[in-house]
């Protein structure tokens, strides 16, 4: 009796254990399937992946101006959730702008080189023909395209309203991603750029 009942008892704490072990493995493949799911970005039909968008923002004494929303798109993803892994990442990869408002293209010119200046970029040669392209005022709703070629390590400027340029070495392109995620009045809108990730 005594026997059946240790022999019962023992039956039951292993039918215990192995529950709390399927059940604890249960639980690592849901979180495992949750995190390789909530990491992961499909490349879109294009054949980008968006990495994220936001607003930039320019504050004036205390009232806030959204002056042009942006997107960011690549060809590779960077191997870790960085906004420094993206700026060092020689791929395929762009920033969109969509004007917000109207801006004269004197300040958008402005605003550029001090953020060059801002991140320790100071090649005048390259600089001058990128902010060169930003040649007429930004009307609302006008588009900017930069778009980083690996193959050809060229930065290209596409300026609706305005013009376009082409300015050799990864080194420009590392300069001007930094622009939007290294030092920068406004670190939530590199957040957001990479929020997809």
């Amino acid at each position: 009796m005594i026997s059946s009942m240790h022999a019962r008892t023992a039956l039951s704490r292993r039918t215990s254990l192995a529950q709390i072990g399927l059940g604890a493995l249960l639980a690592f493949v849901a979180l495992v399937a949750f995190a390789s799911g909530a990491w992961a970005l499909d490349r879109g039909a294009d054949g980008w992946f968006h990495t994220g968008d936001g607003v930039r923002v320019k504050k004036v004494v205390f009232v806030n101006f959204d002056v042009y929303s942006i997107g960011h798109d690549m060809k590779d993803l960077p191997p870790s959730k960085s906004k420094q892994a993206v700026i060092d990442m020689d791929t395929d990869k762009r920033l969109t702008w969509r004007m917000l408002r109207d801006v004269e293209h004197e300040k958008i010119q402005n605003a550029l080189s001090d953020a060059f200046a801002m991140n320790g970029y100071a090649d005048a040669s390259k600089i001058g023909p990128f902010v060169g392209a930003f040649s007429g005022d930004l009307k609302k709703g006008a588009v900017v395209t930069i778009q980083y070629g690996s193959a050809s390590k060229a930065v290209s400027v596409t300026v609706q309203g305005g013009g376009t340029a082409s300015v050799p070495g990864a080194d420009f392109m590392r300069a001007v991603w930094s622009i939007w995620f290294a030092k920068i009045d406004q670190p939530a809108l590199g957040d957001a750029l990479i929020k997809n990730l």
